[in-house]
């Protein structure tokens, strides 16, 4: 459950510290003072949307943070997003004046996205407009999913619909395609039949061309290496030769001057890479041969390779990778031209979304007729005495949605038949019935924390006791904070907070206060009588909350 909530600099609020308890809790305030300030500001802690405009006039940024027990559920979350969390969650939000927003739970940065998914499992918000939504059939087929547990079904039909759409699109444009796919398919084999017919081999290209230029040059390589031999070693005008003459003439005189030692172990050196590459040379040509016939097969490949690579207006080395290429888009293809395979995916994807479409049928179905008597045992004590509450689900062509369309249907009256909400209900009756589905779907609700702000507005007198009572008793099983202009309601409340607004430095500003038993006296009284608190108005006050 929700603990506490700090907010700093958030529209008309410049700080604010509100601790709650469990139970039924209830916000009250004059018109305009900042009651749903506060929801807004819980909202944007839970990953609502926000901008610049939230911040308080004059501020750089405001701060929000919301602290709640964390609920044993949300262990395996957590530990997913590897968020530790013993046992209080703080979910923070910071908005600066660029609208910047920075999102955070327990210190560790977070997106909004996260927020909002944390969110979900600890708060539940019905909004002072929820009733308006209800005329929306999207919606009513929403609350049904929501209040019998399908929403995971219903996404995952949803799922179902898009694969079953895909695998028909793709069927129907392979169809449509067929003479097109078998045309470049039989393209496709030709030229890759050339390249397979080629032999073409990694690194062949340039291997090829290296034999081709050594083979080419074969008499000059021959000449050039027995020249350079003959200057190495090979008579006394060759290098080795001057060479062991200088080593034999400094390595007497060592003995005289050290100086010479380096001088002729250089010499050495030099002498022994001499005689080196001598012998290597010599290695050399008697390995080498001139062979006008292996000279001819590389000219005949290397002119193969060229007339190929010329015929695919590539260059000779990129004849491989167009070799892969082509067996790629051979297989796309044959796969993209596999009929029965499209077809058999199709049918499965079909077959699969009917099965989960059976299935969300079928539970809508349960649900409906549990909501309709909810709801129509609800009416007779929220001024709609005699009233029935439907919940139609008529057959409709397959859809993401499901195979059904739903719809709720109302009587006002005995005797009436029921038609759609939209055609029928007033707009206070929009409200007491908006307020009866919410009450009912919160007793179903698994999240800890329910918020209701103003929902009751359009009802008054004994249905307000009514509502009062409702949400007092789901208080009992939930936190629920109500923000209410309702006398008849915030008597109900276990606790009670008075939410004002006054002028400082010319700025307007709104305060919270924790009301005690004779500021919960004051505050009814002023609700059931205006500005002026008279004894008598005061007395009923205590009577009511007495109750």
């Amino acid at each position: 459950m929700l603990r506490t909530l700090h907010i700093r600099d958030f529209v008309i609020v410049d700080m604010a510290e509100i601790s709650f308890d469990a139970g039924f809790t209830v916000f009250s305030g004059e018109t305009g003072a900042g009651k749903s300030i506060l929801i807004d500001a819980l909202s944007l802690a839970l990953g609502a949307r926000g901008d610049a405009g939230a911040i308080r006039d004059g501020a750089a940024r405001t701060d929000i943070s919301a602290v709640f027990d964390a609920p044993p559920s949300l262990a395996g979350w957590l530990n997913e997003q590897a968020i530790d969390a013993d046992d209080a969650l703080v979910l923070r939000r910071v908005i600066d004046a660029q609208g910047r927003s920075k999102a955070f739970i327990n210190g560790l940065p977070v997106t909004l996205g996260q927020l909002r998914e944390l969110g979900e499992h600890l708060v539940d918000i019905h909004g002072q407009h929820a009733h308006q939504s209800l005329l929306k059939t999207s919606s009513q087929r929403d609350l049904l999913d929501a209040q019998g547990g399908n929403t995971s079904l219903a996404r995952q039909v949803q799922q179902a619909w898009h694969h079953w759409q895909q695998a028909d699109k793709a069927l129907a444009q392979a169809q449509r395609n067929e003479a097109a796919l078998k045309e470049e398919r039989e393209q496709l084999e030709r030229q890759a039949l050339e390249l397979d017919r080629l032999g073409l081999h990694e690194g062949e290209w340039d291997a090829l061309n290296n034999d081709h230029s050594r083979l080419a040059h074969a008499q000059s390589l021959l000449d050039g290496a027995a020249q350079a031999l003959a200057a190495l070693d090979n008579d006394e005008s060759s290098a080795l030769h001057y060479l062991n003459a200088a080593a034999h003439q400094l390595a007497p005189l060592v003995r005289h001057d050290a100086r010479l030692s380096s001088i002729c172990q250089a010499i050495e050196s030099a002498r022994i890479g001499a005689s080196e590459a001598a012998s290597d040379l010599n290695s050399y040509l008697d390995k080498l041969d001139l062979d006008p016939e292996r000279l001819a097969q590389a000219e005949q490949r290397l002119s193969a390779l060229f007339d190929t690579a010329r015929k695919f207006r590539v260059e000779p080395s990129e004849l491989i990778p167009l070799q892969q290429t082509l067996q790629q888009r051979l297989a796309e293809n044959g796969a993209a031209a596999d009929l029965d395979a499209l077809q058999k995916e199709a049918e499965q994807a079909q077959a699969q979304y009917q099965k989960l479409a059976g299935q969300l049928g079928a539970a809508r179905k349960k649900t409906a007729r549990k909501l309709s008597g909810q709801v129509t045992e609800a009416m007779q004590t929220l001024a709609m005495q005699g009233g029935s509450f439907q919940v139609e689900l008529s057959a409709c062509p397959p859809s993401a949605q499901g195979g059904e369309a739903v719809e709720f249907l109302v009587a006002g009256h005995a005797g009436t038949r029921p038609r759609p909400l939209a055609k029928v209900a007033s707009g206070g009756e929009l409200a007491r019935l908006s307020l009866a589905l919410s009450v009912i779907a919160s007793q179903a609700a698994r999240v800890p924390t329910l918020i209701f702000d103003e929902v009751d507005s359009g009802v008054g007198g004994a249905v307000a006791e009514v509502v009062g009572r409702l949400l007092k008793e789901l208080g009992q099983r939930h936190q629920v904070l109500c923000v209410t202009h309702l006398p008849q309601v915030a008597a109900c409340g276990a606790h009670h907070y008075e939410v004002k607004k006054s002028m400082s430095k010319g700025t307007t500003l709104s305060h919270i206060e924790a009301l005690d038993e004779q500021g919960r006296i004051d505050e009814v009284a002023r609700m059931l009588g205006g500005l002026t608190i008279t004894e008598t108005t005061r007395q009923h006050a205590k009577e009511m909350l007495a109750v």
